[in-house]
């Protein structure tokens, strides 16, 4: 199944999420911007700006008498990522504000990376889509040292007007959660302030309803085209860092009729971390702790150079370092957004697994394998991957299926990343501006907008 323009198939859904979730002025201090939740009317052009917004719904092989399939969110050839549909979302948001009021907006978005790669080339296809110009609509990232080769290069970058209006920043600190504590800082402190300065409004997106109400198509395309079994529970898998796709998933299954939801078993999540971000999985097993002491402890092997446990299965069995970063799109420590995943797989069913890189290479033959079958092609050489997300996630649902630790036969895998060296012009710290706090990021932004 090929869904080629899901956010125009769904487009009234979403807009109805939209208002649903954000239509309450409440909800939102009273001294923070946002653009509204309308949609612009669906014109040609608008059209044309989410033409990228593709879904597509593959089987994979069977493994251990369990039926696998993959839910492809990536098929977007500037991003790769999920990331694509919640920032056409929030763009388009922006635009119906920009053409209702006529005002300029200015978005700040700390990332890892997708995020920001999505809100680039999201900007950038509004202004090529002449929905707004380039002097209305301008976004300025933040990311940390370690994730700006994943950045991908457009023409927010090779045109000296679109580089100097939407910048990237970076910042170098050992904590790369802090891209999120200076964003959030600047615009406390001086979003209002350039309202007046710079004549713009700043908005930070970094909202998880933001989110939820583009997420939805994949609840509503899973009803409409590829539904579970009536007398089977489907178990969702995906590799997270703060569980927004699957909450989406789980908003989007509320908003289908009651008649269509009933057809089928309430749905269950499964999350697969990495040991360097783990705390979403240690909070599930741990009653909401994400203390480090209910890590199992490694033991370094002589032989091997590896550290193995077994005491948790859980965990990675074997790994070249126990708080190993696989890979830093997943960096947030203690997310808000665990006790909603607790409830709902507490709730409803499902679990979770953390995974190494010396697993993901392991495995990776048999996961390039099975992806395959689904059109997705992994390079031959693992040291090409540049996202490791759906790898992630293949690997970590084999592992717990041979661990025992998945009862569902009917198994559904969110394809929300997959890319490799050559598949895109990567940036470098060279071509970004350092950020290393508060100041510094207003300077970049003022500067961004005096033009």
């Amino acid at each position: 199944m090929l869904l080629e323009n899901a956010l125009v198939h769904y487009y009234e859904e979403v807009r109805a999420a939209l208002r649903d979730l954000l239509g309450n002025p409440g909800d939102t201090a009273a001294d923070e911007f946002t653009p509204g939740v309308e949609l612009p009317e669906l014109t040609p052009q608008m059209r044309d700006y989410l033409s990228v917004s593709a879904v597509a719904h593959s089987p994979l092989p069977a493994y251990r008498g369990k039926s696998l399939a993959l839910l492809d969110l990536t098929k977007n050839p500037a991003t790769m990522t999920t990331k694509t549909f919640a920032s056409l979302v929030i763009v388009a948001r922006a635009v119906r504000f920009i053409q209702d009021t006529g005002q300029r907006v200015t978005i700040v978005t700390p990332s890892s990376a997708n995020k920001a790669s999505a809100m680039r080339d999201a900007v950038l296809r509004a202004i090529e889509s002449g929905l707004v110009r380039a002097d209305q609509l301008n976004v300025v990232v933040i990311v940390p040292e370690g994730s700006v080769g994943k950045l991908r290069g457009s023409e927010l970058h090779t045109d000296p007007e679109l580089r100097a209006r939407n910048p990237i920043a970076v910042y170098s600190g050992d904590n790369p959660g802090t891209v999120k504590t200076i964003a959030r800082g600047f615009v406390d402190q001086y979003g209002r302030q350039l309202e007046v300065d710079r004549k713009t409004n700043v908005w930070y997106t970094l909202q998880l309803e933001n989110y939820l109400a583009a997420d939805v198509v994949r609840a509503l395309a899973e009803s409409e085209f590829f539904p579970a079994a009536a007398d089977e529970p489907r178990l969702h898998v995906h590799a997270v860092s703060s569980a927004y796709g699957l909450l989406g998933h789980a908003y989007g299954r509320t908003t289908l009729p009651a008649e269509v939801r009933d057809r089928t078993p309430a749905s269950q999540y499964f999350l697969v971390q990495h040991l360097g971000a783990p705390d979403m999985v240690l909070s599930v097993y741990n009653d909401g702790s994400t203390d480090p002491r209910h890590l199992p402890s490694y033991a370094y092997q002589d032989d091997s150079g590896l550290f193995t446990q077994d005491e948790n299965p859980r965990f990675p069995a074997v790994t070249f370092d126990p708080r190993e970063t696989l890979d830093p799109t997943f960096y947030t420590r203690n997310p808000p957004t665990s006790e909603r995943m607790n409830e709902l797989i507490h709730g409803q069913g499902g679990g979770g697994i953390v995974v190494s890189l010396a697993e993901c290479l392991a495995r990776y033959g048999q996961a390039r394998a099975f992806l395959a079958e689904a059109g997705i092609r992994l390079p031959a050489n693992p040291t090409a991957v540049r996202e490791w997300s759906l790898v992630m996630a293949v690997v970590g649902i084999l592992n717990a299926i041979d661990r025992g630790l998945v009862p569902q036969n009917d198994i559904l895998v969110h394809g929300s990343g997959s890319y490799a060296a050559g598949d895109f012009a990567s940036m470098t710290v060279r071509d970004a501006h350092r950020v290393q706090d508060v100041e510094a990021m207003r300077q970049l932004v003022l500067d961004a907008t005096d033009l």
